[in-house]
């Protein structure tokens, strides 16, 4: 089965998934449309209405990563880019507000939270890569979980956002970044004051080992540790 006809899938689910949720029937709603029958939808989508979930929150992230690829950032200042980043990722899901709740309340499920937490992972991840983040140490690990933090909370304020042209959520993400902003200047002050800085030299000793993932390593293995140099 090719893609276009998994994207073709996907368009087609959307606007079932309004009335029925990602769910088999809207699997099979879907299917119907486009004349699938029951075997072809299960081999474009083997573990049905999730993978269409997945499908649909990473054409989000690609759709985020084009726009920041073809915008002018660079007079933006570093935390003025991500907090575009969210923005852009923000309307690349403005026209289905529902299928959003929907893939939310799916993955707040049990059996699927970690699974969600990876996608809130991929997003934080993609914004990182796409804004040329270098990091290979314990960093590259603080930046996307405190961006996943700050996605996720973005979401669930979008979700309730009914100002035009969700100028609220706008404003909700500059100041979760400029929040995250003062804690890394106070990390910062954290490690230059006199007083505190042997224990910031103790705390980046003891992290020291940590190291980013590689392109080489398996999905289920995020990273690896070596013991600090002496």
């Amino acid at each position: 089965m090719s893609n276009n006809q998994h994207e073709k899938l996907l368009e087609a689910i959307l606007q079932h998934v309004v009335c029925d949720g990602w769910s088999e029937t809207s699997v099979k709603a879907a299917g119907a449309d486009l004349n699938l029958n029951a075997e072809d939808a299960k081999l474009l989508c083997p573990r049905g209405a999730i993978d269409l979930a997945q499908a649909f929150h990473r054409a989000g992230d690609a759709a985020m990563v084009q726009a920041m690829s073809d915008a002018d950032l660079s007079g933006f200042r570093y935390s003025e880019k991500v907090a575009q980043a969210l923005k852009f990722r923000v309307a690349a899901m403005s026209e289905h507000r529902e299928a959003v709740r929907r893939a939310s309340s799916l993955f707040a499920l049990p059996q699927n939270t970690g699974e969600g937490a990876k996608l809130i992972w991929e997003t934080a991840d993609h914004v990182w890569k796409a804004l040329g983040d270098t990091s290979e140490d314990v960093n590259w690990y603080t930046k996307r979980a405190t961006l996943s933090a700050v996605w996720a909370a973005v979401v669930l304020f979008w979700l309730g956002d009914e100002s035009e042209g969700s100028e609220a959520t706008s404003a909700f993400i500059d100041r979760r970044i400029e929040d995250v902003m003062r804690i890394e200047k106070a990390k910062a002050a954290f490690r230059e004051n006199p007083l505190t800085r042997p224990f910031a030299s103790f705390q980046s000793s003891l992290l020291s080992g940590i190291r980013a993932p590689t392109d080489s390593e398996v999905d289920d293995l995020p990273g690896r540790w070596a013991p600090p140099k002496s």
